[in-house]
């Protein structure tokens, strides 16, 4: 795959549309669910319309937006998606941040709704890859409310089970973002399955400052 040119503002939108076909083709959203967004320069990113399905976009689609979502451009009158709150949060407080996948993985996401985290490492991808993902309680989506509930678990953490709702990813590149997502609903169903044979065998203290001396 080749490196990402963030000055290519069409080149992004058509990479957001091959990650929305990506998620929908996994079953990681449904319908219309789910949302990606890319950071341009400080203020202003491209996401995903409301309204249209991920697994169907067209790059006319992506809607161009400030932080505080007013449209910048916008093609045939599509609106940014009303999560776009949830993306801005987290490019204000991780710099380092370029792209934002939200989707409801089921597996994730079930642990989500049944209110159980998964920040006790018990692979050592969970430690190098995507670092615990812990349980941010439920709030309402699409207002300041779930955004507001993020700011204390962004900082050492690149993905977040959001409780009774799914999981939000991020990285400082696109398909970064994306990948974390996947692996968060891999390391869910690995965890289920592991609880369905009656026995999790979490990493030890040891273990992980062990992975981390290694790997970081």
């Amino acid at each position: 795959m080749q490196s990402t040119d963030w000055n290519d503002e069409w080149g992004l939108r058509r990479e957001i549309c091959r990650m929305g076909k990506r998620l929908y083709d996994l079953f990681l959203i449904a319908g219309n669910d789910g949302n990606i967004s890319v950071r341009l320069g400080d203020d202003q990113m491209l996401i995903t319309p409301t309204g249209v399905s991920k697994g169907f976009l067209e790059p006319e689609h992506i809607v161009k937006i400030t932080f505080s979502g007013q449209t910048v451009s916008s093609h045939n009158g599509y609106r940014a998606s009303s999560e776009y709150r949830m993306h801005t949060v987290i490019y204000r407080h991780r710099s380092d941040v370029m792209a934002v996948v939200h989707a409801h993985p089921p597996t994730a996401t079930g642990f989500a709704v049944a209110g159980v985290g998964l920040d006790t490492p018990f692979l050592p991808e969970v430690v190098v890859r995507t670092g615990p993902t812990p349980l941010v309680p439920y709030t309402i989506p699409g207002g300041d409310e779930l955004p507001n509930s993020l700011i204390p678990y962004l900082q050492g953490c690149d993905a977040l089970l959001l409780g009774n709702h799914g999981v939000v990813a991020y990285s400082n590149s696109m398909w970064g973002a994306l990948w974390n997502l996947e692996t968060v609903e891999l390391n869910a169903k690995i965890l289920l399955t592991a609880r369905l044979l009656g026995h999790v065998n979490y990493l030890s203290p040891e273990q992980i400052k062990a992975l981390e001396d290694r790997y970081r």
